[in-house]
């Protein structure tokens, strides 16, 4: 449990802020990462190597976001419901209509490349780290990286 809690403590923030750059939601986002803790934790003597554990966790929870979002549309529940003043102070950004763009695009662009945007940016993971989590070439994440980024340029410049 303490070596556990050790590595836990070093991954936290990183996993708080990729899960609510993926769900848009706080409530959603501490739940995916409460759902991904409890499986880790569970499954945590099954891991060989203990160095792996930050991209372990994280690829348990993108899995855990991608089925919370399946459920939710399984639902048919409106996602975007969060009023101003919440997203005001959940992104701590001083310029609001800046910020409410950047993640209007963020949310324009296909999954896959949310999830790559989110863990490279608000995670601080590498290409090799992320192609890892998603088990995928470490070019074709770099790849994608850099056409996320150009998609949300030019619809941010228009």
């Amino acid at each position: 449990m303490e070596e556990f809690m050790r590595y836990y403590e070093k991954v936290y923030p990183q996993m708080y802020r990729t899960a609510f750059y993926y769900m848009r939601n706080q409530q959603e986002a501490e739940d995916a990462v409460q759902d991904a803790v409890l499986i880790a934790y569970e499954k945590f003597y099954q891991l060989r190597d203990k160095e792996k554990f930050s991209p372990w966790i994280m690829r348990i929870l993108v899995n855990r976001c991608r089925r919370r979002m399946k459920d939710w549309f399984r639902k048919e529940e409106d996602i975007e419901d969060i009023s101003p003043s919440q997203e005001k102070s959940l992104s701590g950004e001083t310029d609001f209509a800046m910020a409410s763009a950047v993640k209007q695009v963020f949310w324009e662009l296909k999954e896959e490349e949310r999830i790559v945007v989110a863990l490279s940016v608000f995670g601080g993971y590498t290409s090799e780290e992320i192609a890892g989590i998603l088990n995928k070439n470490h070019s074709t994440i770099r790849s994608r990286y850099r056409r996320a980024l150009q998609k949300m340029r030019k619809k941010l410049e228009v």
